[in-house]
């Protein structure tokens, strides 16, 4: 059973091409960095592929996302190309164990940069996603949905839930972040 999201799941826009996102999590903070940075659990939710853990370092990742789920509809035709395994890669501008991961995703001019900071908060860990440089409304858009609907089946592995199927959930909520944000 997965849970209904709340405002306080919403990413926000910080800039024109920044979005944030935050979630409570349970604890310790060791275990959600290992979903960080784990490849086998990065998979779980995100995406798996091999990540050098220091800046410079490259980072691979690779999607399933309709893998991720059960009993999902099938990908948008917008993301067809995206329905079977990606591969994207990246390069590490902050690694600081267990608080900080972040990368550039894709190469040169082109690439957007994503980055985690986590911080305890009792026996919770506070993660923020911050991804920016994001070159469109569209972008935007599939991001926004994109880290709401990864982020909830994180929450839902750590927690044992069965999440709901990723291409229904970013469908609805891609089309609820362009109400909510006004693109």
């Amino acid at each position: 059973m997965t849970l209904a999201s709340t405002d306080a799941d919403y990413g926000v826009l910080t800039a024109p091409d920044t979005v944030r996102v935050e979630r409570l999590l349970p604890g310790p903070i060791t275990r959600v960095w290992r979903y960080l940075t784990e490849p086998d659990l990065r998979a779980q939710w995100f995406a798996g592929g091999p990540m050098a853990p220091h800046p410079g370092g490259a980072v691979a990742l690779v999607f399933k996302n309709s893998e991720l789920t059960e009993h999902d509809d099938p990908a948008p035709a917008k993301y067809a190309r995206q329905a079977g395994t990606v591969h994207s890669s990246g390069t590490i501008t902050d690694f600081d164990p267990p608080h900080l991961l972040g990368f550039l995703w894709g190469e040169g001019e082109d690439a957007s940069h994503v980055r985690f900071e986590l911080s305890e908060r009792g026996e919770q860990v506070r993660l923020v996603v911050i991804h920016s440089r994001l070159s469109s409304a569209g972008m935007i858009l599939s991001v926004s949905g994109g880290w709401h609907t990864h982020l909830d089946i994180l929450g839902d592995c750590i927690a044992g839930r069965t999440p709901e199927g990723f291409w229904r959930k970013h469908t609805r909520l891609e089309a609820e972040y362009a109400k909510r944000l006004g693109l």
